[in-house]
């Protein structure tokens, strides 16, 4: 750790850009595992920093392509000088992809908190969008990202109150989500306020429900999420939805009508949905 830690403090991280780069070798190891990555794999790096992770990734991986917005930290990452490596000096948000590769590929990223949700959404698409190009490109996803986040990603409806929202659906409509170690903030440099955790994303090839109208579904989630303290016919009522049928639906599935949109699985927003359209 001595080594990571040396070599951090010769590079001045950006605080706007999120920067905290790891430099724990056990944590790098475990991601090198769990990721499985074998020469067989050509691997999406987000945000690599200075390389710490990149230099282990090219070692196991047939390829490594590597997206990063920072111009300083390329120049660290073209002193690997490695063959199977490529450095692209781009935001990932505007980076398409399914271009990049014609193999299949593994994501790996260390992302900051607060463009976790719209990278998740640029790698899996949107619930309604059913033939994602970038989505249908990638096979596994290795997340780093507060422990906070995490959370949510993984959550139920049985989870703390705002662990369960949005990101949740998203995340677990598209992928089997599951966090596979927590990661303290002394891993990195600098060290993050809060600790973190290592999540995994199994691209699923099919969306978790079967749904008759995936846009539909998408905006009865929307609106139920829309404001937490209400109820869920409230927030339904209130986004538009005719407040007899809200009604309705909440009473044939059995649930009291004074429910918030939190205690809904996603099979049950699906019933839902289902029940809105019929």
């Amino acid at each position: 750790m001595v080594d990571y830690l040396q070599r951090a403090k010769f590079f001045r991280t950006k605080k706007r850009l999120g920067q905290n780069f790891l430099i724990n070798p056990d944590v790098i190891g475990d991601i090198i595992d769990f990721a499985n990555i074998t020469k067989d794999n050509t691997v999406l790096e987000i945000g690599p920093g200075v390389g710490f992770v990149t230099e282990q990734l090219v070692k196991h991986a047939k390829k490594v392509i590597a997206v990063e917005l920072d111009e300083e930290a390329i120049k660290e990452l073209e002193k690997l000088d490695c063959d199977n490596l490529e450095i692209i000096h781009n935001d990932i948000l505007k980076t398409d992809i399914s271009a990049l590769s014609e193999d299949s590929v593994k994501v790996v990223a260390n992302i900051p908190y607060y463009i976790t949700s719209p990278i998740i959404a640029h790698l899996l698409g949107e619930i309604d969008d059913l033939n994602n190009k970038n989505r249908n490109k990638i096979k596994d996803i290795i997340l780093m990202v507060q422990e906070e986040v995490a959370r949510r990603i993984v959550a139920t409806e049985k989870s703390q109150s705002k662990q369960y929202g949005l990101l949740t659906i998203l995340s677990q409509f598209w992928a089997d989500c599951e966090i596979i170690r927590l990661v303290g903030r002394k891993s990195f440099y600098p060290a993050p306020k809060v600790n973190s955790a290592l999540v995994s994303l199994k691209v699923r090839q099919k969306p978790l429900l079967d749904l008759k109208d995936y846009s539909f579904f998408r905006r009865v989630i929307k609106a139920a999420f829309s404001q937490r303290r209400k109820t869920l016919k409230n927030c339904l009522v209130g986004a538009g939805f005719d407040k007899e049928k809200v009604t309705k639906a909440i009473s044939d599935l059995g649930l009291d009508e004074n429910i918030r949109g939190e205690k809904l699985s996603i099979q049950e927003f699906g019933k839902l949905a289902g029940e809105l359209q019929a």
